[in-house]
């Protein structure tokens, strides 16, 4: 009588606990690579809407100055406010990002800076053309550069984050298109009303609706 082939053992079964938190570290990878990405500062958009608010008065008092010192005080105080700005900004985004169990350098939070920075390192550039020619043709322009290479970093970055944020892009975006419109005197004000009231209004909502 031939013997009966021997029949593979079959692996013993998977514990609950291993499976658990393997599904576990799935899930937290898909939401941390999702588009809805929610480590968005919000009391930190708060706080850089208020320096921007400061900003904007110093801004408006120096620019009263004879000649291109006053251009030239303006704009610094606009600089200053924004390494100001970006300083807030990266440190609330990386401590929500933190609290929330995301890492700040992965995932959805990389897409989201990097989908800042080309329209703002464009900004940068024309800035620095605004330096060597304070008191000539470029400055008038630069609060529109500002808030239009701010709104376009703001939507391409809004992709990777909530729906609030692509529409504080078009704000900004609509606000740079009103001070290429509006008389050079106008510019100051509009500068206040995006970097300051924008990142207020968006920033109290998301701190109420996504936390932080």
């Amino acid at each position: 009588m031939a013997a009966s082939p021997l029949r593979a053992v079959p692996p013993p079964p998977e514990a609950l606990g291993d499976h658990a938190l393997r599904n576990l570290a799935f899930i937290r990878k898909t939401m941390e690579n999702a588009s809805s990405f929610t480590a968005v500062p919000g009391r930190g958009g708060v706080a850089m809407g208020l320096t921007a608010l400061v900003a904007a008065v110093l801004a408006e008092s120096e620019r009263g100055a004879p000649g291109a010192d006053g251009a030239r005080r303006w704009l610094i105080v606009w600089c200053v406010e924004a390494v100001v700005a970006i300083l807030i900004g990266g440190a609330a985004l990386w401590r929500k990002a933190r609290a929330s169990g995301l890492s700040p350098l992965a995932g959805a939070s990389r897409k989201f800076a990097l989908g800042l920075l080309p329209a703002l390192l464009a900004g940068a550039a024309l800035t620095v053309r605004g330096f060597q020619d304070a008191a000539g043709s470029t400055l008038p322009l630069l609060p529109a550069v500002w808030l239009l290479c701010y709104g376009i970093a703001v939507m391409s970055a809004g992709t990777h984050s909530v729906p609030a944020i692509p529409v504080m892009g078009i704000g900004f975006f609509a606000l740079g298109l009103s001070a290429l419109v509006l008389p050079p005197a106008f510019g100051n004000a509009l500068l206040a009303l995006g970097f300051g009231g924008l990142h207020i209004v968006f920033g109290v909502f998301i701190a109420r609706r996504y936390g932080g």
